[in-house]
């Protein structure tokens, strides 16, 4: 297999022209080809052009899942009619009907978490062994329910429901293809990036096969009807580096090494090797909007409640600092929030209100503290921190906890990269922060879990830098659930 490499400057560029924003081009390059001027790629880049709105071309996704649900309803509707006008439900078996809608329920679920929601990129055959699969599994999970009521009569018509079924479904989603694409509603945009005579056969495969939902438009036309381009797919195993892969990655959902078709040979992967899709998924971009507004609402479920039970021990705890520093409890620092914009983050103030000034008389005096300094933008010692109460709540991390306001307000998420002060940010290549202002700061994240305070800046980015490219609900409920356990222990906290 001949391996070859491009610079991301000879791969397609995704822009946002100032008149239209829902309408940026794709377009397709030779792998020698020169980059057009004026067109800066960055993670800010990408974060603002995922900010604005898409328009019409936003609903094409969910509108062809829609019209596919459809045609399974329809399908599951004519089995039902056809078991009753054929005899096949005994007159016995009254709880029939609310069995068989509970069992279609149950298979659209299992067709939704098998992909084929719109589906697009899997063929046939593979659909059909999904939905066979999904069939199975209802039936099994219908079984219990149906001893355990008494409904033994009704497991029969059941499974013939779900057989027929399967059998009805090709020609409803046929249907419902035809009809979405009828609406222009069926197909998703791609962008290619290979050799382009190569990218012009699987164009023309892709128009033949058109139920594959693949839209590959190659000819950078800024007004396609067709949309922003959601996947970035590899016609050849080009060999990218990790900085060029970060870069597709903020612009594009998905990126595929596309496998061989029938009639094309591309890279060698075979379908059968990728769960019969068409192509290797070799990474996926950052959160969709359906993510991100689930871990919003995730965010406010532990956000209020948490705020609610923290208010006694925040009056608690600035009552203390005023007794030990009269003056404001609460501390507000300028930091850089999603898509680099300003943030005010609110704290406990554990410092005395002189703190510069004594950290400066510090380093005068004792010069080797500037260098434990530089490595950890902390200090064991600190002589800036108030006796006893400032300690113990930055031990605890208590000090944090007005920013549950910031995250209710949404300026900040429960999980993600602490925001860091400027000076903190300023020993931070640019790169780097762009590449954070593209996730929320977080008011716990992985480097806390970690390594709390321990942690060089070196490794600091590194481990921000795993989780921005590996963040999911998942990965936040474990470092949730490692925070508890991080705070008590007060392992690496000064």
């Amino acid at each position: 297999m001949s391996i070859t490499t491009a610079s991301l400057d000879s791969l397609p560029r995704v822009d946002l022209p100032a008149s239209d924003a829902t309408e940026p081009p794709v377009a397709l390059r030779e792998e020698a080809s020169a980059p057009p001027a004026g067109h800066p790629r960055t993670s800010a880049d990408a974060a603002n052009m995922r900010g604005k709105p898409l328009g019409r071309a936003t609903l094409r996704r969910p509108a062809a899942a829609l019209a596919l649900l459809a045609g399974d309803g329809l399908a599951m509707l004519i089995a039902a009619i056809a078991l009753w006008a054929l005899g096949a439900i005994p007159p016995t078996a009254t709880q029939a009907p609310a069995f068989l809608a509970f069992a279609a329920v149950l298979a659209l679920a299992q067709f939704a978490f098998a992909g084929l929601y719109p589906g697009y990129g899997i063929y046939d055959h593979e659909q059909i062994r999904r939905r066979a699969v999904g069939s199975v599994r209802t039936g099994l999970a219908v079984m219990p329910p149906l001893v355990f009521f008494g409904a033994t009569s009704t497991i029969v018509p059941v499974l013939l429901f779900l057989a027929l079924m399967l059998c009805i479904q090709p020609a409803t989603q046929h249907l419902a293809r035809r009809t979405a694409r009828a609406l222009g509603l069926w197909g998703e945009r791609v962008a290619l990036f290979g050799p382009t005579d190569q990218a012009e056969e699987i164009a023309g495969y892709f128009r033949r096969h058109w139920q594959l939902g693949i839209v590959a438009d190659i000819s950078g036309d800024r007004q396609s009807r067709h949309g922003v381009a959601r996947l970035a797919c590899l016609t050849s195993p080009i060999c990218l580096s990790l900085h060029q892969v970060s870069e597709l990655r903020d612009s594009f959902a998905e990126i595929v090494l596309l496998a061989d078709a029938p009639s094309l040979k591309i890279s060698g992967v075979q379908p059968s090797d990728v769960g019969g899709t068409i192509g290797l998924v070799l990474a996926r971009g950052r959160s969709s909007t359906a993510a991100g507004m689930g871990r919003r609402l995730l965010d406010l479920a532990i956000a209020l409640p948490a705020a609610m039970l923290a208010a006694p021990l925040v009056a608690i705890a600035a009552a203390a600092i005023y007794a030990v520093d009269p003056g404001p409890v609460f501390f507000r620092q300028r930091r850089e929030g999603l898509g680099g914009s300003p943030i005010e983050v609110l704290k406990l103030r554990t410092m005395y209100r002189d703190a510069e000034f004594r950290l400066e008389a510090l380093f005068a005096a004792r010069p080797e503290m500037r260098a434990e300094w530089q490595a950890h933008f902390k200090l064991k010692h600190d002589p800036r921190i108030l006796p006893l109460v400032g300690r113990a709540l930055r031990a605890s991390s208590c000090d944090e906890l007005p920013q549950l306001w910031n995250v209710i307000i949404g300026e900040m998420s429960i999980v993600g990269p602490r925001p860091f002060p400027d000076y903190h940010l300023a020993a931070m290549s640019s790169e780097f922060r762009d590449k954070r202002h593209t996730v929320m700061p977080g008011l716990t994240g992985l480097w806390q879990v970690s390594e709390r305070s321990n942690a060089e800046l070196d490794l600091q980015c590194q481990i921000d830098d795993f989780y921005i490219d590996n963040r999911s609900v998942w990965l936040d409920w474990h470092i949730l659930l490692r925070t508890i356990p991080a705070v008590l222990g007060r392992g690496g906290a000064f």
